[in-house]
């Protein structure tokens, strides 16, 4: 299998008068088309893990592989790029631009990576759309939207631009065990089927349990033996 995210050594420190570690010096390998779940107590470093994976946040020491790159070096412009072309992004809260319809929404990305016409990028979220069950809100705003559909359109915004991984922080945490169900399931297959890397942070056994890996997070590090309880 091919290493596609590495955690090399990283750390990071919040400043201040009493500095606050939130990752100490995590090694991590993650294969293509792995279905990984990153659980761990609350305050544990979960989601500082996550972001810093994402590039959404930058280490204090350490590096993030991505694809075979080292980003240590890269400045923001870089950084975006890469998260852009390569990472998809989901999260508990959907974070759908309320103003715009749900295919303006999944258009997004497209327009920011400026790879396609309008008229290409529209087919293309629309195809996307369909395919995960939700084509026919396309027209509609983000209210008009039941909890579980505007998570499918979240994750379909996440695969706009095809990235290699989708990072998701508690992407089931705020859904009815029905709607967690079905996200659970469409991350698992976007690994299993699709060949995505796939890495999820929660709080929910069940929605772990369909994982090919768990990692453990305790006050910053990695811990085997931790279960949740």
């Amino acid at each position: 299998m091919t290493k596609v995210l590495r955690a090399e050594n990283l750390v990071r420190t919040l400043p201040g008068e009493v500095p606050v570690t939130l990752v100490d010096d995590i090694n991590l390998d993650i294969e293509r088309g792995e279905f990984i779940c990153i659980m761990g107590p609350s305050g544990s470093g979960k989601s500082s893990l996550l972001y810093l994976l994402g590039l959404l946040d930058v280490p204090t020491s350490g590096k993030v592989w991505l694809d075979g790159e080292d980003t240590s070096a890269y400045g923001e412009n870089e950084l975006a790029n890469r998260r852009l072309e390569k990472l998809g992004f989901v999260f508990q809260f959907h974070f759908l631009l309320a103003e715009f319809t749900v295919i303006d929404n999944v258009m997004l990305p497209i327009r920011r990576l400026g790879k396609l016409s309008d008229e290409a990028a529209h087919a293309h979220a629309l195809d996307l759309l369909g395919r995960f069950g939700v084509a026919e809100q396309a027209e509609k705003h983000p209210h008009q939207l039941s909890g579980g559909q505007r998570q499918r359109v979240a994750i379909v915004r996440a695969l706009a631009n095809d990235p290699l991984i989708v990072l998701a922080d508690e992407p089931t945490g705020n859904l009815d065990t029905a709607s967690g169900a079905t996200v659970r399931q469409i991350l698992r297959d976007l690994a299993h089927d699709l060949g995505k890397t796939v890495v999820a942070v929660t709080h929910d056994p069940a929605f772990a349990s369909a994982a090919d890996r768990r990692i453990g997070i305790v006050d910053g590090k990695i811990n085997a033996a931790w279960r949740p309880g």
